[in-house]
Order: C-alpha cells, then sequence, then structure tokens
C-alpha cells in the first residue's frame, strides 16, 4: 500500500494562473491518508514566490512541502562553499544573493526574458575559464498562460554543445531531487507515487528512480508523450487521483 505523493505542480494542480478543475478538492481528499510533496522544476521564481501564487489560488500547501529546481540548486551550492553565475530572471538571481565563497559555477535556470545572447555568451566564457556547469532542469517546454513556452532545456543544450561540459541537472529527473522529499517524508520509494504531466522529468526520471509513475492528462501532456515511454497509471486529471489511490 502507498503511504505518499509526489505531487508535480504546474499542469497538474493548475495551468496558466488557473487551477485545474477538481484539484483543490482532489488534495483535500489525498491530504486525510497520505503524506505529500510537491515537486516542481519551476525556477523563474524563487520557492517562496510559486507558495504564494498556489495559495492566492486557494491551495493549503505549506512551505516545508515544497521542494524547488531552484531550492535543490541553492542546497548545492551552499554545500560546496560555491556561488554561481546565474542565467535566469532576476528574482531567480536574488536568491543566490546571500551565498559564500568563490564563483565556481554557471547555472542556468528558465531566465524567461533574460536568455539574452549576452548572458549565454558571459556563461560560456566561465565555462571555458573553467567553472562548473549545472542547471536547475532540462524542460524542453511548459504551458504557460498563452501557450507552450520554451523552458531551461533549449538553452541548457546550447551550452553544453558550445562548452563541451554536460551540465549536471539538480531538479527532475535527478533521483537526488527525488530523495530529497523522500527523506523529509520518512518514506522508501515503494511506498510512493510520482504525479506529473511531462513524460520526461515527471514520468520517465521517476520510473529511473524506482518510483511508481501516474501521469495526469492535463497541461503538457500529448498523446504521442506515450511514444517515448509509458507511466505506470494514466489518469484524466489530478481529479481522478483519489479513486486511483483505492487500487495501487
Amino acid at each position: 500500500m502507498k503511504k505518499g505523493i509526489l505531487l508535480d505542480i504546474g499542469g497538474v494542480l493548475y495551468e496558466g494562473d488557473s487551477s485545474i478543475k477538481g484539484a483543490k478538492e482532489a488534495l483535500c481528499v489525498l491530504r486525510e491518508r497520505y503524506t505529500i510533496r510537491f515537486l516542481s522544476n519551476t525556477s523563474r521564481v524563487p520557492p517562496k514566490n510559486l507558495l504564494e501564487k498556489l495559495r492566492n489560488m486557494g491551495f493549503d500547501i505549506y512551505e516545508e512541502e515544497l521542494f524547488t529546481a531552484l531550492s535543490a540548486a541553492k542546497l548545492f551550492l551552499k554545500s560546496q562553499n560555491a556561488k554561481a553565475y546565474v542565467i535566469g530572471t532576476d528574482e531567480a538571481k536574488n536568491y543566490f544573493d546571500d551565498l559564500d565563497g568563490a564563483m565556481k559555477y554557471v547555472l542556468v535556470c528558465d531566465a524567461y526574458k533574460n536568455f539574452t545572447y549576452d548572458a549565454l555568451n558571459e556563461g560560456f566564457r566561465y565555462l571555458e575559464s573553467g567553472a562548473g556547469f549545472i542547471a536547475t532542469n532540462m524542460n524542453r517546454y511548459f504551458k504557460d498562460i498563452d501557450g507552450l513556452s520554451l523552458d531551461a532545456g533549449g538553452f541548457v543544450k546550447c551550452l553544453e554543445y558550445a562548452s563541451d561540459k554536460m551540465a549536471k541537472i539538480l531538479g527532475k529527473p535527478n533521483c537526488e531531487f527525488f530523495a530529497l522529499a523522500l527523506e523529509s517524508m520518512g518514506l522508501k520509494k515503494e511506498e510512493v507515487v510520482m504525479v506529473g504531466d511531462d513524460i520526461e522529468s515527471d514520468i520517465l526520471g521517476a520510473k529511473a528512480c524506482w518510483i511508481t509513475t501516474v501521469m495526469v492528462k492535463t497541461g503538457k501532456f500529448k498523446e504521442k508523450d506515450l511514444l517515448k515511454g509509458r507511466p505506470d497509471f494514466l489518469i484524466e486529471s489530478i481529479a481522478d487521483l483519489p479513486k486511483l489511490m483505492e487500487e495501487v
């Protein structure tokens, strides 16, 4: 029997600025029986901003339940006693201002309009000078208010190609990221399911870490995604998750 649920956020709980139908109600039901953690590769804004957005939508979520790729990057840099040249939004850059140490890494986040030639070229020069290469995520795109939008993945690939260095990914699908959430839950990977809309970072990523997977047909989901791999379970939306969990 499963005891916990790892929930992706964008595309599972909300799309754009609106909650997905039935998401809030489903979450209330699931909380009565399962320990829940929220895992997001969102890196445009710091965790507190994402938390505020979710609460404004009516989701009852606590700070200690939220794990983001940006917070994982900060933990990594702290462990290395290092700073990074951050290619990110202004909010993301400010999130790392309190770090001490030498500039040892280049960190690529979802920089939105800050993905400029100058920013990428500066990052390339740091890499050529010996800096390590880290990134919050390799997502290709995400579901925005007005449609699909580019995520960090393509820009990470750009710098990988130019520098001939592979980036260490700190968010999903890194098993260490899933492990952070599991440790906080006090549960083993066999005791949880991962629920998401991204076939690569959520589903195939979790399966590679031996975690049971549930894919939703909301957010960025496309039928052709299933040609890349199969989730253990496929549901229309998170509204169907409480019923599914009774059978898992």
